[in-house]
C-alpha cells in the first residue's frame, strides 16, 4: 500500500519572490499573504515578493515567510484533494507540518513563528554563538567529538542529522570553531561554517525555549488529524499535549531528520512531497534512500505537473 508524506522546509530554504507565482494566481493564496500581514501588522509579503535579501534572511522575518509560502502551496494543494498519511517538518518547517494536520490556526502559528524566530536571535549575544556543516562524519565520531570537546568547556553539539554524511553542529563560537578545526578526527571531508543569527538546536537556547513554552501557552492546540513525525523523537505524535511540548523541546534538541525520513519510509511511505520554497528536503531525502519518488511543489508549474498525473 503506497503511502503519502508532506514534509516542509526550514530556514535556508528562503528566496526572494517565493510564492509570488501562487499569489498572483490564486485568491486563496493571496488572502493567505494577506492574512500574514494582517496577523503581524507589517507587509511581511512585501519582503517576501521584493526583498531585500538581507531583510528576507532576518530570522524573525524568515520564519513567519516560509512559514506563509509554505501555507499558500499546501492550501491549493488540498485543493486537488491530496492527502497525506503522515506530515513533517525540518525545524521551523514542523510549524507547516502542524498547518496541515490542522494542529494551530494559521493567525497564530505566523504569529508564533515571529516570535520564535525573535527570541532565537536575542537568545545568545551576537558572535557568541556559531554553526558549521560537517560533510563526511559519521554521526557516533561526531558526537564523541563535540563532548570531548564541550568537556574542555567549550559547548558544541549536533543540531540538524539531516542525511548521512552531513550533519550541522551548533554551540558557543570557540566550540564551533574547535570542530572546524578538529573536523578530521571525526572523519569529516569537510567543516564549513555557516551564515546564522545564533547557535539554533543547541542547549544554549534554552532561554529561547522558555520564552517560547509561554508563548505556546497563549494559543489553541489541538490533536493532529494527520501523524505528525517529531524533530525531536523521529517519531509520530497527535496529542495536543505531546505536540506543545516537543515545540518547546525542539529549539534547544537535535533536529532527526534523516531518522524521520527513514522511520517513514520503514512505515511504508514511498512518496515525499515537499512544500514550499526551494527543494533543500528532496536533496536530504534522495541521499537517505534513492527509491523513494520525491516531489518538490515551489510553484505553480510544480503544482500544475503533479495534478496532471
Amino acid at each position: 500500500m503506497s503511502k503519502t508524506a508532506f514534509v516542509f522546509p526550514g530556514q535556508g530554504a528562503q528566496v526572494v519572490g517565493m510564492g509570488k507565482d501562487a499569489y498572483d494566481a490564486s485568491e486563496q493564496a493571496r488572502a493567505i499573504f494577506h492574512e500574514a500581514d494582517e496577523a503581524l501588522g507589517f507587509k511581511l509579503s512585501s519582503i517576501i515578493f521584493d526583498g531585500p535579501e538581507a531583510a528576507l534572511k532576518q530570522t524573525v522575518n524568515t520564519q513567519p515567510a516560509l512559514l506563509t509560502v509554505s501555507a499558500a502551496y499546501l492550501a491549493l494543494l488540498e485543493e486537488s484533494g491530496l492527502k497525506p498519511d503522515y506530515v513533517a517538518g525540518h525545524s521551523l518547517g514542523e510549524y507547516s507540518a502542524l498547518l496541515a494536520a490542522s494542529v494551530v490556526s494559521f493567525r497564530d502559528a505566523v504569529k508564533i513563528v515571529r516570535a520564535r524566530g525573535q527570541y532565537m536571535e536575542e537568545a545568545v549575544p551576537d558572535g557568541q554563538g556559531a554553526m558549521a556543516a560537517v560533510l563526511g562524519a559519521e554521526r557516533e565520531a561526531l558526537a564523541t567529538l563535540c563532548a570531548s570537546i564541550s568537556g574542555e568547556g567549550t559547548s558544541v553539539e549536533l543540531a540538524n542529522v539531516n542525511c548521512p554524511g552531513q550533519i550541522v553542529v551548533s554551540g558557543s563560537a570557540e566550540g564551533v570553531e574547535a570542530i572546524v578545526q578538529r573536523g578530521k578526527e571525526a572523519g569529516a571531508k569537510r567543516v564549513i561554517p555557516l551564515e546564522v543569527s545564533g547557535p539554533f538546536h543547541s542547549s544554549l537556547m534554552k532561554p529561547a525555549a522558555e520564552q517560547l513554552s509561554e508563548a505556546l501557552s497563549g494559543i489553541t492546540i489541538g490533536d493532529a488529524s494527520v501523524p505528525v513525525v517529531a524533530n525531536v523523537t523521529a517519531l509520530p505524535v497527535t496529542g495536543s499535549e505531546d505536540i506543545r511540548r516537543l515545540l518547546v523541546e525542539q529549539v534547544y534538541s537535535p533536529v532527526l531528520w534523516e531518522d524521520t525520513v527513514r522511520y517513514l519510509i520503514a512505515e511504508g511511505v514511498d512518496t515525499f512531497i515537499e512544500i514550499g520554497s526551494g527543494s533543500v528536503l528532496a536533496g536530504l531525502i534522495k541521499k537517505v534512500d534513492r527509491s523513494v519518488k520525491v516531489v518538490s511543489i515551489n510553484s505553480m508549474a510544480a503544482l500544475d505537473a503533479l495534478q496532471v498525473k
